[in-house]
């Protein structure tokens, strides 16, 4: 009786989260073994080569987010990065965005209507490059079963990566999908030595007014 009970209550939690995941892919944020390179890729507003590793330094953490700026996955998460890019830059957290599949007119698209703060970078501009790029292996590498990986992000904490050599870091926090926001700022915030409990809980469709945050002691 005991087990009939259990596995009704997890076939109706699985129905609820199919339900509320409605148009989006979310993920949760997994610790995984990746061997992440460092890169140069230009940026997309000057052609200015920005290296990775290099842009990360100072930084308490940074996340590095591949999209194809025509998915409306991305469109769906893009106002996500934005808020928790805007709230918590100050405090050290670092948004890089890794441009993929799209082409100029693309990105030009969508950043008309979605003008952003953080850095973008382009890695790739066809469809037809798709298994082709290091996002593509990485993908495969963590599990990711989507056709095209966006969005698709990868959390890394600056102090631990290696200083030389090709590979940044063995192992990344990483995303298969769109970050389930509440999750991603509980993260953040203890990433960068903030409370957890001065988080507040948000829907996708709230857009929360920036508070000081005092750090934790």
């Amino acid at each position: 009786m005991r087990q009939t009970l259990t596995l009704v209550i997890l076939l109706c939690t699985l129905t609820l989260f199919a339900f509320a995941q409605g148009d989006h892919e979310y993920a949760p944020i997994k610790e995984q073994k990746i061997d992440y390179k460092d890169w140069t890729y230009k940026q997309t507003t000057e052609g200015a080569p920005v290296n990775l590793r290099q842009w990360a330094q100072g930084n308490k953490l940074a996340l590095v987010v591949y999209f194809a700026p025509w998915c409306h996955n991305w469109k769906n998460e893009a106002p996500v990065i934005a808020r928790l890019y805007e709230k918590y830059h100050p405090y050290g957290l670092d948004v890089i965005a890794v441009s993929e599949y799209g082409t100029p007119s693309d990105r030009t698209m969508f950043f008309h209507d979605n003008p952003v703060s953080y850095t973008v970078v382009v890695e790739s501009e066809t469809r037809e490059e798709r298994d082709k790029t290091p996002h593509y292996g990485y993908r495969q590498l963590t599990g990711d079963t989507r056709k095209w990986g966006s969005p698709y992000n990868i959390f890394l904490v600056p102090k631990t990566l290696k200083p030389e050599g090709d590979v940044l870091t063995e192992k990344a926090w990483v995303v298969n999908g769109e970050l389930v926001e509440p999750e991603a700022e509980l993260f953040i915030r203890e990433k960068l030595g903030l409370k957890p409990q001065d988080a507040p809980t948000f829907t996708p469709a709230a857009t929360p007014t920036p508070t000081p945050l005092p750090p934790s002691n």
